[in-house]
């Protein structure tokens, strides 16, 4: 078996420095909001090039926040793509905003820019493009659509911790960008977490001010919050990890590299597609193939872990039914997710299990067109 992620082996390579500092928060007695957080905050903020972090429970929280801190609600519009997993959509409903669908460039998965400014109402107030799987979105386009409708710009970056777009960092583009430390992530923790990127002091304040019950100082509240805050253990693990994140983001491209070179004779597999000046981070290596589903099937059945991310767009979801979208209305996003597959992608993978993969995913091909 070869899994899409396996987080044991990261975890033979540097639990001793794990536990260290996972026991040292247990003795402190400082469990929430303590020394660890704020160091990591501070740490994070250098890493990505941004002013001011604020850590969180979840990239949903970093989402949900980012929305409320910049006053969007009910009556409000929020363009984003329907290729991505559901939290985005996620956090626009649960702020009482519309989530207003843009359709996909196909080569990178991402948010079309043209496609942007067809979707602009006089209730739009924000974009959120999403840097699907570590590629950047085309950043200069976005924010210059944003700046001429006046705008807010949110980045999901939940899975592209390290990416860079013409060398900077994505989550310092726009007002705010969000991330989650999901176990699975790049840099992921061993529970839930997240964090918003910020470059506005005020920003930020309101932003620490709700995930703390809406409230600056204790036991004084000013408006509805939540309690979102980021436990002194996720943060320790997390500050032993950003240590390795950019060795571990040079793994992933080397075997991104690999899987190319390994599918360079095969045109059946379209491999991804890198946007000029971009640095993507694969958090997955996906892929494009005829008759996928039943290939994924052949894949799970030879023992590859491949995965579908994601087998259903969010504007034919039922969860979004009650806004009206329907099959044909974004046929890019609809013909991309019936062909793509994610691959085994972690750092630690072995040459000779991307052989392995590479080889299986060939002769299901081959042998899914002899069936026909």
């Amino acid at each position: 078996m070869i899994p899409i992620l396996d987080s044991k082996r990261q975890y033979a390579k540097i639990g001793s420095e794990v536990e260290k500092a996972v026991c040292e928060v247990l003795r402190s007695g400082s469990y929430i909001l303590g020394p660890n957080c704020k160091a990591l905050e501070v740490e994070l903020a250098k890493y990505i090039g941004c002013s001011y972090t604020v850590a969180l429970n979840s990239g949903t929280d970093a989402l949900h926040l980012a929305l409320r801190a910049l006053d969007i609600g009910k009556g409000d519009e929020v363009i984003t793509t329907a290729f991505t997993f559901v939290a985005t959509t996620e956090a626009i409903g649960i702020v009482g905003a519309t989530p207003v669908f843009a359709d996909i460039d196909p080569d990178t998965f991402n948010i079309d820019p043209k496609k942007i400014e067809e979707r602009i109402t006089p209730k739009t107030k924000a974009i959120i493009p999403v840097h699907l799987y570590g590629q950047p979105c085309d950043m200069d386009a976005i924010m210059d659509i944003a700046k001429r409708y006046n705008l807010y710009v949110i980045e999901d970056c939940c899975q592209a911790i390290g990416a860079e777009y013409k060398g900077q960092k994505v989550g310092t583009f726009g007002d705010i960008g969000c991330y989650s430390f999901y176990p699975t992530k790049n840099l992921g923790g061993m529970g839930d977490g997240g964090l918003i990127t910020v470059n506005s002091e005020n920003l930020r304040n309101r932003i620490i001010a709700l995930r703390n019950h809406g409230g600056a100082v204790r036991y004084y509240h000013d408006e509805i919050g939540v309690n979102s805050r980021l436990d002194e253990i996720q943060a320790a693990i997390l500050r032993v990890k950003l240590n390795y994140i950019d060795e571990w983001n040079k793994l992933r491209r080397d075997h991104a590299k690999t899987y190319n070179e390994l599918f360079a004779g095969c045109p059946d597999i379209q491999t991804p597609k890198e946007l000029a000046d971009t640095y993507c981070v694969y958090h997955q290596y996906t892929v494009k193939i005829p008759n996928r589903d039943n290939i994924h099937k052949m894949l799970q059945e030879a023992g590859i872990g491949a995965m579908l991310y994601y087998p259903v767009p969010l504007h034919l979801q039922k969860v979004h039914a009650h806004l009206g979208w329907t099959k044909g209305m974004l046929p890019n996003t609809e013909k991309d997710t019936e062909c793509v597959i994610s691959l085994p992608m972690f750092p630690e993978l072995t040459l000779e299990e991307q052989k392995t993969v590479a080889s299986t995913l060939i002769n299901c091909i081959e042998k899914s067109k002899a069936a026909v």
